[in-house]
Parts: C-alpha cells; sequence; structure tokens
C-alpha cells in the first residue's frame, strides 16, 4: 500500500524500510545495552538474523516483542487481564484510554489484543519529546508507532493536527487496523483521569465534509479503563509535583522521561487489568446533530470519562487511599487490616525513594494516596 508522503514525518516505518532500520538500532551501543539486559547471553548475529526474518512491523511484534511482553507481565505483575467482550474481534477500533506509563499502557494493549482473537495489534499515538534519542525512535517506528509532534506554535500545530487527524482515518479506513491514543496530553499524574476535548477536535479535523458526529463514527471509538494496582511511577509522580511546586518554571528533562519509562517498564504492577467499554458509535447517534460546536466535544469528552471511570477495577489500596485521606473507614468493608499494615509499607517504601532538596514528606504522601484514591472516587460517582 501506498502511503500519502504528507504522513512520512509522523508514521511507521514501511515494510521496505525496515532492514535499514533494524541495522541502525543493531549498530547503536544504547541498543545493545537493552539488548543485553533483555536477551541476556544471545549472540549479537541471532538477534540481527531473528529481526531481519521480520518483513512486517506486526511480524517484528509477534515474534521479537511479544516474547518479552509476556516477560514482563510474568515478571512484574500478578497477573494482566483483559475483557473486550462487547468488541467484535473481527472490527478495528481506536483505543481512548486513561494514561499510567508511557510504554506499557499501549505495549500491553497491543499484546491483549492479540491474545483476546484480534489479528493485529495497534497503532500507537507518541509524542515526539518521549523520542530525542535516535535510536528510540526508530525502534517506537518499526513497533508502529506514529508520532504527535510537540512543543510547536499554534500554527504550527494547527497544522500537525490536521496531518494527525487525517493519518487516523487513513490507518482506519485504508490500512485497516487500530489505534491507541491516550485520553490526554501526557499522564494524569493524580489519576484523576479526563479526556481533553482537545484529542475529539483534533480527530475531528480530518475526515473529509462529514459532520462531526460522522467523523468520530469513523474512526469506531472505544473507551479503554487501564487499571494497574501499583503503579511504579507513583513516587516519580509525586516528586514531581513537589519540584514544581516550589521550583518556578521546573519543566521535566528528557532525562527524566527514560528514568520514568524505565521505571514504569521494570516496576512491579501487581494486578494490571483493561477493560473495554461499548464503541461509542451507538451513543453518538443519539445526540442532536444541531449541538454547537462549542459544547459537542465536552459532551463526548464527558461520555468517555463516565465510560473509563465505570469501568475501573478497583483494588484494595484504591478503597485504604480513599479513606485515609477522607479520615474515615466508609469503604471498611473493600479491605482488611492486613491489606492496610501492606498499603502503609508500600506507601513508605515509594516515599524513601524520593531524594530531593527540602522533601516534604507529608506532602507527597498525600499525592500518591490521592493518585490511588481518586479511581475509587471517579468509579463511585459514576456508578451512581
Amino acid at each position: 500500500m501506498k502511503v500519502p508522503v504528507e504522513f512520512d514525518e509522523i508514521r511507521p516505518f514501511e515494510p521496505e524500510e525496515l532492514p535499514q532500520a533494524y541495522d541502525r538500532l543493531l549498530a547503536n551501543p544504547q541498543f545493545r545495552q537493552v539488548l543485553n539486559f533483555v536477551l541476556p547471553g544471545v549472540p549479537l548475529e541471532m538477534i540481527k538474523e531473528k529481526m531481519h526474518a521480520c518483513k512486517t512491523n506486526l511480524e517484528f511484534q509477534l515474534k521479537f516483542c511479544y516474547g518479552f511482553l509476556q516477560k514482563l507481565v510474568d515478571t512484574y505483575t500478578n497477573g494482566c487481564s483483559m475483557d473486550v467482550s462487547c468488541l467484535d474481534t473481527n472490527r478495528r477500533y481506536t483505543f481512548v484510554s486513561n494514561h499510567r506509563d508511557i510504554v506499557i499502557d499501549p505495549a500491553f494493549l497491543g499484546k491483549g489484543l492479540i491474545d483476546k482473537g484480534f489479528n493485529t495489534t495497534c497503532e500507537i499515538a507518541i509524542g515526539d519529546n518521549l523520542l530525542s534519542l535516535p535510536w528510540v525512535k526508530d525502534l517506537v517506528r518499526i513497533d508502529k508507532t506514529f508520532i504527535v509532534k510537540r512543543g510547536l506554535s499554534p500554527r504550527e500545530t494547527l497544522a500537525a493536527s490536521k496531518v494527525m487527524s487525517d493519518y487516523m482515518y487513513f490507518v482506519m479506513e485504508q490500512k485497516h487496523d487500530n489505534m491507541w491514543i491516550a485520553q490526554r496530553e501526557g499522564r494524569a499524574k493524580d489519576s484523576d483521569d479526563r479526556t481533553q476535548p482537545a484529542i475529539l477536535k483534533m480527530m475531528a479535523m480530518g475526515g473529509g465534509k462529514d459532520s462531526i458526529i460522522e467523523k468520530l463514527k469513523r474512526l469506531h471509538i472505544v473507551p479503554l479503563a487501564i487499571s494497574y494496582e501499583l503503579d511504579p511511577c507513583d513516587f516519580l509522580k509525586a516528586q514531581e509535583f513537589q519540584l514544581k511546586r516550589d521550583i518556578p518554571g521546573w519543566k521535566k528533562s528528557a532525562q527524566d522521561d527514560v528514568v520514568s519509562m524505565q521505571t514504569g517498564i521494570m516496576g512491579y504492577k501487581s494486578r494490571v487489568h483493561y477493560q473495554c467499554a461499548p464503541c461509542i458509535d451507538d451513543w453518538l447517534d443519539t445526540l442532536d446533530p444541531d449541538t454547537p460546536k462549542t459544547k459537542i466535544f465536552d459532551i463526548i469528552a464527558e461520555h468517555i470519562d463516565h465510560e473509563i471511570h465505570r469501568n475501573y477495577r478497583l483494588y484494595p489500596f484504591n478503597y485504604i487511599a480513599l479513606d485515609t485521606l477522607d479520615g474515615n473507614s466508609a469503604h471498611a468493608d473493600k479491605y482488611t487490616d492486613e491489606d492496610k499494615t501492606a498499603f502503609d509499607k508500600y506507601i513508605a517504601g515509594q516515599l524513601a525513594k524520593i531524594n530531593i532538596e527540602n522533601k516534604d514528606e507529608a506532602y507527597l504522601r498525600e499525592r500518591i494516596l490521592t493518585m490511588y484514591a481518586n479511581p475509587a472516587r471517579n468509579f463511585i460517582k459514576a456508578s451512581e
């Protein structure tokens, strides 16, 4: 399939581009270090042969990445489950999810789709702020990623958004593949997951002259709730809250992003669950087509939020955090004394990992508790 040149800067590599990309990766010292960690003792020539045997991006994911992801599930989780019972595995969808982890969120989704009977994974939207290292950019473009351009002027952002929107329709209608995009730019550091209407506005920029509702129906949006029992990056997120509070203009560095990626991949997550809500196509048909543009995206964003919130899978730690912040035991039937002891020990261990000047332990503790309490707050509200 010929991909229009307008997408060249953001699309994944095409099959004919893969051999050169493989060779660039294998020649990179940092990537070789990663290989030594992921595939200890495996000769480089053997890895090269296995990579070059993968003629498509999907083959690379299935033959090269799937086993590594299974190893991550086995080593760093207490099981990763997924429910796609309301979807048709023969159709294609745009998964819009809450966002906890830079790498794992879409990676486990792709693996889960294969495990549940889809014959393809998904193309992944990722910000170029995470791709400062050339070898990382090569790797993600092999791995079916399309690139979201960040840090542009308003005019450049508008043009880039239009190209990305057009590309999403191309993926859905010409490449016939699934897609994943986070519900907002960046992770919700406090786990209060809200869909940014701007994401939906971007999606509706392409797709020709159809109405907003008809355009979004063509992308077959599925709200996806991702629930981690433990977030290995919780202490990093709490640290970031204090640094932003105390240092005017503080911003994460590229190295901070690398640390977050490493911590998220190799940190223990305990139980993980992916819950797909019904595709919103039928619900979109219930909307008044004359709804003003100024309101339509907010209404759709609120619906996606409700679907994500009501489909969280909650764990004892979520309820313990909520009761601790609220100063009561309203949800004590959801956890045991042993759970409470384990949670207190966990929080103390995460706080001990934070090493910054003027460490405000009470504030940092409140921030981590809030990360675990907010999914419970939102679930309870959505279930009323």
